[in-house]
């Protein structure tokens, strides 16, 4: 049966001594021979094409491992594996009905007492906001006793101090929640004049400036408002 396999070139007998090229394919004689330094050609040739062979396919694995390295498939896949930052909640800090209760009843029990000052200040009672701050029974007493002195040609001035404010009671879960609170209050800044002269009205000696007062404070729809007075006719 006839071979189909790829014609190998032969190459003659004749011998090449080593360093010389061989005449039918110019390939050097590296190797030296048992027999006076003279070589069979045809053996140095196959071991020079199985070199040339071995050295072209270690030259293509190293070509296609680099590539890999590089390639885009190989970043895409670093990058999955890349650990991802890890995102923290922050939990909103709950705030207590009843400590925000206090916090807003003192702050609208101080507004009140500065709009008490502009309500006694002024004869006409248009500069004062007290509606804002007051209502029921402290508000009605309020501009009653302000408008009684206007009649008589008297406003007052100065300052009206408030310390040691604290809320003795709270409830906040009712259908009107309240708080009430003690304070000291001191009027002995706040000065009864003559709203024509501006003149100091004489005042009895034995007064008190600075006594107790208890203030209930209610929270309606439209906010929190003083609704009662209560003077303790003591000193602090």
């Amino acid at each position: 049966m006839r071979n189909l396999s790829t014609p190998q070139t032969k190459h003659s007998s004749s011998t090449v001594r080593v360093g010389a090229a061989c005449p039918k394919c110019g390939v050097a004689q590296l190797a030296p021979c048992r027999t006076g330094g003279i070589v069979k050609c045809r053996a140095l040739h196959s071991t020079a094409h199985l070199r040339q062979a071995a050295a072209a396919s270690l030259t293509l694995c190293a070509a296609l491992t680099l590539t890999a390295c590089s390639s885009p498939d190989a970043k895409d896949h670093a990058a999955t594996k890349s650990p991802k930052a890890t995102q923290t909640q922050t939990t909103p800090a709950t705030t207590d009905p009843k400590e925000e209760a206090k916090k807003e009843a003192i702050e609208t029990y101080a507004a009140y007492w500065q709009e008490m000052e502009k309500l006694y200040a002024d004869p006409t009672g248009r500069s004062a906001d007290l509606e804002r701050y007051a209502a029921s029974e402290a508000l009605r007493n309020a501009e009653l006793d302000a408008q009684r002195a206007h009649d008589r040609k008297r406003i007052y001035v100065g300052k009206i101090g408030l310390t040691d404010q604290t809320v003795t009671k709270v409830d906040a879960s009712r259908r009107i929640p309240n708080a009430t609170v003690s304070s000291c209050l001191d009027i002995s800044r706040w000065q009864t004049v003559d709203a024509e002269t501006k003149e100091p009205v004489s005042l009895p000696d034995n007064r008190l400036t600075k006594y107790v007062i208890v203030s209930v404070v209610e929270k309606y729809p439209q906010g929190w408002r003083v609704t009662r007075d209560r003077p303790q006719g003591k000193s602090c």
